[in-house]
């Protein structure tokens, strides 16, 4: 299967139905993407595949194929990207395991043209962190409607 992965084409010649984090974490070397839960469930797992958010650790390669996946390593490689800036003023994250896929997720949702509302993207992340961030998480993407006005 051939896609482009952070900018660059790939191919992996393993199972289609080999999950998305699997390829990404053991093959391509990228763990910034972490395993969770393995169901789908807690969103540690979250990339981008053409600018969605997708839980990796149950998205088959096959949907992938002839697609641009987007991990946090490929988001921005120096920390720039404004959700990252964002986390890093508010000191959002704990343990920090999570974090990578809360930042994927919000990132798509902030990609958005009109971007929603923001209490949408409260009820639109449902990601779990179990540090219980939750409060630095609402002030930095609060933080990023400012920015986003100004």
């Amino acid at each position: 299967m051939k896609f482009i992965l952070n900018g660059k084409p790939v191919t992996f010649d393993g199972e289609p139905d080999t999950p998305l984090l699997w390829v990404l974490r053991e093959d391509q070397q990228l763990t910034g993407t972490k395993f969770g839960c393995g169901i789908g469930a807690c969103g540690a797992c979250t990339v981008h595949v053409d600018g969605e958010a997708v839980r990796s650790c149950c998205y088959p390669l096959l949907l992938v194929e002839g697609r641009h996946v987007t991990t946090i390593e490929g988001l921005s490689p120096d920390r720039s990207h404004p959700v990252q800036k964002a986390w890093i003023k508010e000191e959002v994250p704990q343990c920090g395991y999570c974090q990578s896929g809360m930042i994927m997720a919000v990132s798509a949702v902030m990609a958005r043209k009109p971007l929603p509302p923001e209490p949408q993207v409260y009820k639109e992340i449902t990601n779990i962190c179990r540090c219980a961030t939750y409060h630095r998480i609402r002030l930095a993407i609060h933080r990023l409607y400012q920015e986003q006005g100004e």
